[in-house]
């Protein structure tokens, strides 16, 4: 039987998870499946149906409504939410603090998760999140615990709004981190944390590159005593 091996990635918002995972997939011919992207196309169905984060029943009932699936063209990936490609939608504000508020909901996580297990099971993957490593791919091959200092996340963040063309006050850019950070950590079903067996980066001084390098260094050492 062919070994198909998984790497996990989690973190805090904004330590740059998705763009590490995505160049690591790439240089290693890993699949990315990008969870926060799923999580993100569940919150954009919440907020089209104006249901609020607080109401649980509904979001409970909505989400058996939902139907997510990630699919690839040319090495891409697309994330469709009930048969549209919503790409192009899910990258806002609105979105993520929607994301995070929602997904506290364990119907909300188990919905997703599945689907992420099974895809596991078939293809080499990487997968970045909050809990992969603990909860959802509790046996990957390489867990990697990816952080930064909330200046220098909030940094990023107000960087890329502002090439964005998008003004933001940078203390409030950390500020809603600091809170968001808080909200993840704290939530009753699988809260946002180093697992046991995970190793620690911070990316507060280290380029893309550099943390790139040193994850593909670790996977490749791990690989080897497999």
């Amino acid at each position: 039987m062919k070994k198909y091996y998984s790497i996990a990635i989690d973190g805090p918002a904004g330590a740059g998870k998705s763009t590490i995972a995505k160049k690591v997939a790439k240089d290693l011919g890993f699949i990315y499946v990008d969870t926060g992207a799923m999580y993100r196309a569940m919150a954009l169905y919440f907020i089209r149906n104006n249901i609020s984060a607080k109401d649980q029943e509904s979001i409970e009932k909505a989400c058996k409504d939902v139907k997510i699936v990630i699919e690839y063209i040319d090495g891409e990936q697309g994330v469709i939410l009930n048969g549209e490609n919503v790409n192009g939608l899910i990258r806002t504000e609105e979105v993520g603090n929607m994301a995070s508020a929602s997904s506290v909901y364990p119907v909300v996580r188990m919905k997703l998760v599945e689907l992420q297990q099974e895809l596991a099971k078939t293809e080499n993957v990487i997968m970045d999140g909050r809990d992969i490593g603990t909860y959802v791919l509790p046996n990957a091959d390489l867990k990697i615990y990816l952080t930064a200092s909330t200046k220098e996340r909030a940094k990023r963040r107000w960087l890329e709004l502002k090439n964005k063309g998008i003004d933001a006050d940078i203390t409030a850019v950390e500020k809603d981190i600091i809170e968001r950070d808080q909200r993840d950590m704290t939530r009753e079903f699988a809260p946002l944390k180093q697992a046991e067996d995970a190793i620690l980066v911070d990316s507060s001084n280290l380029t893309i590159e550099e943390v790139v390098d040193r994850i593909k260094e670790y996977f490749n050492n791990i690989k080897g005593l497999i």
